[in-house]
């Protein structure tokens, strides 16, 4: 992607210019940022998605006027479990459609101008008149794309963020909207982290969120110790504890002050090799979602052209690449076409021809386990 080229998608400026200019930092409207769109899921597609239980999926109702009162509750649903379309105040909200379908997943690579590692997954919300899961906000960025009718956004700066007590949902208490808009398919709003809105359908109507993940340190640093425990033997080695001068203690309760050093230097051993780090935080950063799983795949005699499965996740750093929560060290040639992969999610015959025994060998490997897919085609992301 030419990340100083102008986006109708971005409403005429570039990506470079977004991103120094309205990203985590203020809103951005764009009309028709996909000219004539239209839903890409039906309305029983995405229903029969919400009957599966692979799928993450809530059903939210609130009471029409004054300060609702609000209910929701968890997926699966059957059909039958889904309010009549006639009743109004109902939200259904399907998260990872992009895991589920070629079309969402396709749509989710337009915002690939923001790394991988921040993209997290499309959400389609289905609402009947004044549906909506009232006035919140979020700790992520995210792109609210209008899919099929029309759909009133409040947004508003307000730096109190108290919630309303005893509520399913995270309801600001005292919502005080600066701007009002409403939203037809096709139009585009982007919102930063803690920017208070509110959105209520106007008739029956269809939004896409596209998300981003957000890691807070406590989950990273437990996830990344976790990761660098596994090769802890080889970072921090085996050095046995020994204290010959220990004296005769009165208070044998208490942890000797010389055992608390080893285990200080035991952790800063294993935080010594940078390249031990890179390799945990890429780990943690393409591992699969819990509901996501791999259909395993029949590999061909021969790989004429290779595309990433919607679900993979891959990306690379100076040194690793990465995919699917596993690891391999990379350099040269090979390293190059792996990148190229992550980057473009594909790899035609012409590029194919220039990798190694070793690498075509792991290509196969990844066709084996559903993870990559061979074929004369391959999908425009």
């Amino acid at each position: 992607m030419h990340v100083n080229q102008p986006l109708t998608l971005l409403g005429g400026i570039s990506p470079a210019e977004f991103m120094t200019t309205y990203w985590q930092r203020k809103p951005l409207l764009v009309r028709q940022a996909i000219p004539e769109f239209q839903a890409l899921l039906s309305r029983p597609e995405l229903f029969d998605l919400a009957a599966q239980n692979e799928v993450e999926s809530r059903l939210v109702m609130g009471t029409n006027g004054g300060q609702r009162d609000w209910h929701m509750q968890r997926g699966p649903f059957k059909r039958r479990a889904i309010p009549k379309l006639t009743e109004r105040d109902w939200t259904l909200l399907v998260q990872g459609v992009d895991l589920h379908d070629d079309r969402m997943a396709a749509l989710m690579q337009q915002f690939r101008f923001i790394p991988d590692a921040r993209l997290d997954d499309v959400m389609i919300s289905f609402a009947t008149e004044g549906g909506g899961v009232g006035p919140h906000f979020d700790s992520y960025d995210v792109f609210l794309l209008q899919a099929h009718g029309q759909r009133r956004w409040r947004i508003g700066r307000q730096k109190d963020l108290s919630l309303v007590p005893d509520m399913p949902l995270k309801i600001l208490a005292n919502f005080t909207p600066e701007q009002d808009w409403v939203l037809n398919p096709g139009d585009m709003l982007y919102l930063p982290p803690r920017y208070a809105h509110e959105g209520i359908a106007q008739g029956e109507c269809m939004t896409y969120s596209v998300g981003f993940r957000a890691p807070q340190t406590g989950d990273l640093a437990r996830e990344l110790l976790v990761r660098l425990s596994e090769g802890a033997e080889d970072t921090a080695g085996c050095d046995v504890y020994k204290d010959a001068t220990q004296p005769a203690v009165a208070k044998p309760a208490e942890v000797p002050q010389g055992l608390a050093e080893f285990a200080k230097l035991a952790l800063q051993k294993s935080l010594k090799d940078p390249k031990a780090l890179q390799r945990a935080l890429g780990e943690y950063l393409t591992e699969p979602k819990a509901n996501v799983w791999f259909e395993i795949g029949e590999t061909p005699n021969q790989l004429r052209s290779v595309y990433l499965d919607r679900r993979s996740k891959m990306m690379y750093d100076a040194h690793h690449i990465f995919l699917n929560g596993e690891s391999w060290r990379a350099a040269g040639q090979d390293a190059a076409l792996m990148r190229q992969l992550a980057n473009q999610r594909c790899l035609s015959a012409e590029d194919l021809a220039k990798a190694s025994d070793e690498a075509m060998g792991l290509l196969m490997e990844w066709c084996d386990d559903g993870w990559l897919h061979s074929g004369a085609s391959i999908p425009v992301n």
